[in-house]
């Protein structure tokens, strides 16, 4: 049995978040499933795991994570050297850990939002019978094209968002992307050359095709 568990479900952007790095890793896991639609993440035992009551949650052995990015960057560093390195080349140079940094910041609270409020208006309010409001969606594309003008011209000097290797500030946008790219919101990622060899690229990684499997 793996040591390694993460209980959350796997159409979310956050469990997805945490799969895709012990797929990058090439970790065992075992994905315990909490079944949103039936509130199981606002009671117990799960609140036990994240007092917050959202997904996921985390066990490697006898430690116990929650917050996504959090765990991320657990896995990353404990298991640095196995599987793909998704810390900067050189992880002990201060100036790029913090490059790095300020990009899983731009991640979480410039672009997420936008991103995640695009998907749920396009992708999951139908899924629960709702409507799209177009209105929310032109307001958060707006937000969202601000933040992806700013990536362009980051990515016209660098492979990646945070230098020349892919690192947990690529990887953290990953999820919410998938999603996107089947709505018309992928034209904000198209239209801009830069951007969209950059999506192509951190897309067709095999950690990142697993997960849509």
């Amino acid at each position: 049995m793996a040591s390694i568990k993460v209980f959350g479900h796997a159409t979310t952007t956050s469990t997805r978040r945490v799969l895709l790095t012990l797929h990058e890793k090439n970790l065992d896991y075992e994905l315990v499933n909490v079944e949103l639609k039936d509130g199981e993440h606002k009671k117990e035992p799960f609140l036990s795991r994240n007092p917050f009551g959202q997904v996921p949650a985390f066990e490697d052995g006898d430690l116990k994570l929650f917050e996504s990015r959090a765990i991320t960057q657990y896995i990353a560093h404990r298991y640095e050297d196995q599987g793909t390195n998704l810390l900067p080349a050189d992880s002990k140079n201060i100036a790029h850990y913090a490059t790095m940094s300020i990009g899983m910041e731009v991640e979480a609270h410039q672009f997420d939002p936008a991103a995640s409020k695009l998907a749920w208006e396009q992708l999951f309010k139908h899924i629960y019978g709702l409507t799209t409001d177009q209105a929310v969606v032109a307001e958060e594309e707006a937000k969202l094209a601000k933040v992806l003008d700013v990536y362009e011209a980051r990515l016209k000097e660098f492979k990646y968002l945070a230098g020349e290797t892919f690192t947990l500030t690529d990887l953290h946008h990953i999820p919410v992307i998938q999603y996107l790219l089947g709505t018309p919101t992928k034209k904000l990622f198209t239209e801009r050359p830069r951007v969209n060899e950059w999506v192509a690229e951190i897309t067709k990684r095999p950690a990142s095709q697993k997960i849509l499997q």
